[in-house]
């Protein structure tokens, strides 16, 4: 990923947080002899050898799963929030542009046999149903439904290389940079308000 270094995000707990908070990502190889792209939630975790790792799962149908054995280099991309900014918020002329955060993530991986792939189940149900007012539990369902497990690919993705870039006006100067913040909170839009928060703990 192109990150100018004004943009460079390396605070690994910052970096750790963000992948636990925008767990859906996308899963990237060449499966089948071209780019090949997968939507899926993500566990980071650490594996037996201390190394961190993501966890996570995919249609056994999905041709991807099957081309892990083969080709077991993947990118991993992980988005947060994103907005427009316009240019009509400067107090000078200049050019519109976007702010958004992501994180790519680099790694080999390696497929779960199904004891593993249940397990792999039950941290992330647990993650998803910690605040439901009644959380569905792996343990409980019953055999016939847990025969699903069957039909996906569970796996580990070794992390090799981490880039995060967040790309928050910080080229700004103060009167700006707050500027472009109340502008964004202005929109009643999520994302917008979410880039504006983010804005707000960095400077």
């Amino acid at each position: 990923m192109y990150i100018p270094e004004i943009y460079k995000n390396e605070n690994q707990e910052e970096i750790e947080n963000f992948i636990h908070q925008n767990g859906f990502a996308i899963i990237i190889n060449q499966t089948e002899g071209k780019l090949w792209a997968t939507h899926t939630p993500l566990l980071l975790d650490t594996n037996e050898n201390g190394k961190k790792i993501l966890v996570g799962h995919i249609s056994k149908a999905n041709p991807q799963g099957q081309s892990f054995s083969t080709n077991d280099d993947v990118l991993v991309v992980f988005t947060g929030p994103h907005s427009y900014i316009s240019s009509s918020w400067y107090d000078h002329e200049n050019v519109p542009t976007w702010n958004y955060l992501a994180v790519h993530v680099y790694g080999k991986v390696q497929v779960y046999n199904h004891e593993k792939a249940v397990d792999s189940l039950k941290k992330l149900v647990d993650k998803y149903e910690a605040y439901s007012e009644r959380p569905v539990r792996v343990e409980n369902l019953s055999e016939k439904t847990m025969r699903e497990a069957h039909g996906i690919t569970a796996f580990e993705i070794v992390i090799t290389a981490l880039e995060a870039k967040k790309k928050l006006s910080q080229n700004r100067d103060d009167k700006n940079y707050q500027n472009i913040i109340r502008e964004l909170e202005k929109t009643n839009e999520n994302q917008a308000i979410a880039v504006a928060a983010e804005m707000r703990k960095n400077r």
